[in-house]
């Protein structure tokens, strides 16, 4: 496992993210820079407020949030900053799949043009991938819809976090 902490005095927010790198582990070097760069930024910023908790916890933050991807499954272990558990919340992967597969395409045509596309080729795969990334953005802001509060940008960065967990090779 890995482990990013950064110190925040907001309640509604991560302060801590953990990926289980046994599903990350053989990424190419242009995916872990764009996970580790979203990681980096959502704990500089980020909204996050789970609704439901886990026996008497009381909903306080800030939060850690442990990521993993097992049988198709995304699962969000939240706890306390002291690692009390909060809740743990289960999401089919499902129906992230088409527009996952369409993302990791358009992201290795995305690569493959910054070796040798012209500027507006490289500027209309990249408007796809950002339209892409966004559709799972929105996608996982509404599967999150009445468990997990998150602002827009803080579901973008999650997404590159999950994709990149779901990603292998």
């Amino acid at each position: 496992m890995t482990d990013i902490a950064q110190n925040i005095t907001n309640t509604h927010c991560l302060c801590d993210i953990v990926l289980n790198e046994k599903n990350i582990t053989q990424i190419s070097p242009e995916v872990t820079f764009e996970r580790k760069a979203a990681m980096t930024d959502l704990l500089a910023e980020n909204s996050f407020l789970p609704l439901r908790t886990m026996g008497d916890i009381e909903p306080i933050g800030p939060f850690r949030l442990m990521l993993d991807v097992q049988r198709g499954k995304l699962i969000f272990d939240i706890r306390t900053r002291s690692d009390d558990a909060i809740m743990l919340h289960i999401l089919s992967l499902s129906p992230f799949r088409l527009i996952m597969k369409d993302y990791f395409l358009i992201c290795e045509r995305h690569h493959e043009a910054m070796k040798s596309a012209n500027p507006q080729q490289i500027e209309a795969i990249d408007m796809g991938r950002r339209g892409l990334h966004n559709e799972g953005s929105t996608l996982l802001s509404e599967r999150l819809k009445g468990k997990i509060k998150v602002d827009f940008e803080t579901a973008r960065r999650l997404y590159t976090l999950i994709c990149a967990l779901y990603r292998k090779g």
